[in-house]
């Protein structure tokens, strides 16, 4: 009876530890949940050997669930994974998922998601996420796309701050996949030879966040596009 009840004890405690993949994302998106809306001053720069593009300003508008205005001068165009990232973003659509393991990066514990989207309608098929097991903010993200190769969203956070919101993302690409678009800069001479032009295939974009304005009511008419082209 005694080793019967041990051995029960042992299963539930095996239980307990189990550790829900699903759990944490909605931690992750329960946080989040708390900025309704906020508008940012970005500063971009684009890493890209064969493109020459000047630091770019721009001003991030964002509402809940899912609006996302960018107004800038000359704005350079990113990958669409880059400046509208957000925790909705990877979650809006189904998906299943699942805790690989525990990992310390730069210092800070993270939980390791995998998050597998359902469906044959997106264009991502497999992301691997890194959760700060404390402030539930997500760190990183390592995304695999059917079509773009795959990406990386590395992500800081000034200490003490309450909300969500980065202070820092990397966005690093792979540009002999990736399909990018006229990003505002001089191409390389096309007289080059070929190798030169294939040799290096890494890009990334860095986009640093000031002057953050959380929660004090955007208008819709913000991110109508229609009114913004008259």
């Amino acid at each position: 009876m005694k080793y019967l009840l041990a051995l029960l004890f042992f299963v539930q405690m095996g239980f307990a530890q189990t550790k829900d993949g699903s759990e944490v994302i909605e931690k992750v998106k329960k946080k989040f949940s708390e900025v309704k809306d906020y508008q940012v001053d970005v500063k971009i720069v684009v890493d890209v050997n064969f493109l020459k593009v000047p630091p770019t300003e721009a001003k991030i508008f964002f509402k809940q669930p899912d609006k996302v205005k960018i107004k800038s001068q000359g704005f350079a165009m990113l990958p669409k994974q880059g400046l509208n990232f957000t925790p909705h973003s990877l979650f809006e659509k189904a998906y299943t998922s699942f805790y690989e393991r525990d990992e310390l990066l730069e210092g800070v514990k993270c939980a390791v998601v995998k998050v597998i989207p359902l469906g044959e309608v997106n264009e991502v098929i497999l992301s691997t996420i890194w959760i700060d097991k404390q402030k539930f903010v997500i760190k990183k993200v390592e995304s695999t796309t059917k079509m773009n190769g795959t990406f990386t969203i590395d992500l800081d956070y000034e200490p003490g701050t309450h909300y969500s919101l980065p202070s820092r993302m990397v966005f690093s690409f792979d540009i002999s996949k990736m399909n990018i678009p006229n990003m505002g800069g001089d191409m390389q001479d096309p007289d080059e030879p070929k190798h030169k032009k294939t040799k290096v295939t890494k890009g990334t974009v860095q986009v640093v966040y000031s002057n953050y304005k959380v929660n004090q009511g955007i208008d819709d008419s913000i991110f109508d596009e229609k009114k913004e082209k008259k």
